[in-house]
């Protein structure tokens, strides 16, 4: 009787760049209340010495930047691949290693951003050399973008920048963490902070007073109210893991002490949205409601109190791209479906604001961002580098328009 032993499966030959890369990207602290700026010029000295077409677009302080790199012709229409460059802190005690020292063991990769998503970033870094020596018929756009974690606030730039190009690209790919499955729906996000202004006093005179915690009380009881019509009225699609928008409140604070009627309080909601309905709309009738029906019953009693309202940031949901013609001429290429995500991404901004229909395809899991000891499995990058190579044969083949 003989033992059959299988042969160790063909790892990509740029899979050792790849580790490389992330490990240089891991080693950046790039969380997004620093800059990105070293990051963002290693990867423009990589790009660069290959050939690529590089442009930096700087925030209004020049202490973060975007990142646009082009291989192959600029008079067809091509295909995005968007990473950001923050990440989120990493301040936990519970980290095994450094954050920002990729360690790796056991076949993953470990360090503050390993997957969400400097493993994709890293994967489209290597993988640019065969992009440089492809006979391209059709461009591949490489996307860098800062405080994506903060807002999307980087991305923007980068829309407007492509929409204003001769030939636009026609699909974007966003790498965020998806184990390399095609994703078709993200949620929007509206993310709002109330000022709620009273009056203060001895409590025992409590009734002469205007409580800013009671009033936020009644409007965060509102908010709850219009959280609890999503679920019942919708619009609904299944797809998402939680097939409706959402709201609540996430964060409050107010009041000095306890004999004190509190005159001032402050709290956080947000709005998390799905595509096709009109959430600008929503918050604005949401607030609208409140001034109405709560504020005024403030005011009527101290002419100086009520609620301003400051936006924190907003970012659009993400449509399905299934369906555009962009994304049928690479439908052959996408990997197994994988549904909708509530999290968010720059898929939105893309299609939005520069009307190129946008799927999430990236290694690791969601599971692990975010979390200490954050890592990405190499075989995710494997996978990653291969489709990666499938798409760079795709754009050799002649444009179809």
């Amino acid at each position: 009787m003989s033992l059959t032993i299988e042969a160790p499966a063909l790892q990509h030959p740029a899979l050792e760049q790849a580790k490389a890369h992330l490990g240089a990207l891991i080693g950046y602290d790039s969380v997004s209340s620093r800059s990105n700026r070293a990051l963002i010029d290693y990867a423009a000295e990589t790009l660069e010495k290959l050939g690529a077409e590089v442009t930096i677009l700087p925030n209004e302080e020049g202490t973060k930047a975007n990142l646009v790199a082009r291989f192959g012709p600029a008079d067809v229409p091509g295909v995005v691949l968007s990473g950001h460059t923050d990440v989120v802190p990493a301040t936990e005690d519970s980290w095994v290693t450094p954050p920002f020292s990729a360690d790796e063991r056991e076949g993953r990769i470990y360090g503050r951003g390993a997957c969400d998503m400097k493993g994709f970033g890293a994967c489209v870094l290597a993988a640019a050399a065969s992009f440089a020596t492809a006979d391209l018929k059709r461009p591949i756009y490489i996307c860098f973008s800062y405080d994506e974690e903060v807002g999307c606030l980087g991305a923007p730039a980068i829309a407007r920048w492509l929409a204003d190009l001769d030939v636009p690209p026609e699909l974007a790919i966003i790498g965020e963490p998806s184990e390399m499955k095609l994703i078709t729906g993200q949620k929007g996000k509206i993310a709002m902070r109330a000022h709620v202004k009273g009056t203060s006093g001895h409590s025992s005179f409590a009734p002469e007073h205007v409580n800013a915690v009671e009033y936020a009380s009644r409007m965060i009881s509102t908010i709850a109210e219009r959280a609890d019509r999503y679920q019942v009225e919708g619009p609904f699609d299944k797809d998402f893991t939680v097939p409706h928008a959402t709201m609540l409140t996430t964060m409050i604070t107010g009041g000095v002490a306890t004999n004190v009627t509190p005159s001032d309080c402050s709290f956080t909601f947000e709005l998390r949205s799905i595509s096709g309905m009109d959430a600008e709309g929503d918050m604005k009738a949401l607030l609208d409601g409140i001034e109405a029906d709560i504020a005024t019953k403030m005011t009527s009693k101290a002419a100086n109190s009520g609620v301003t309202w400051e936006r924190i940031f907003a970012y659009p949901a993400m449509g399905d791209a299934r369906g555009t013609d962009a994304f049928e001429r690479h439908a052959h290429l996408m990997p197994e479906w994988g549904g909708k995500v509530s999290y968010g991404s720059e898929g939105g901004v893309f299609e939005t604001i520069g009307k190129i229909p946008s799927v999430i395809v990236g290694p690791g899991s969601i599971k692990q961002a975010h979390k200490p000891n954050e890592f990405v499995d190499i075989d995710q990058l494997d996978l990653c580098l291969g489709f990666l190579d499938e798409l760079t044969h795709e754009l050799e083949k002649p444009h179809k328009g």
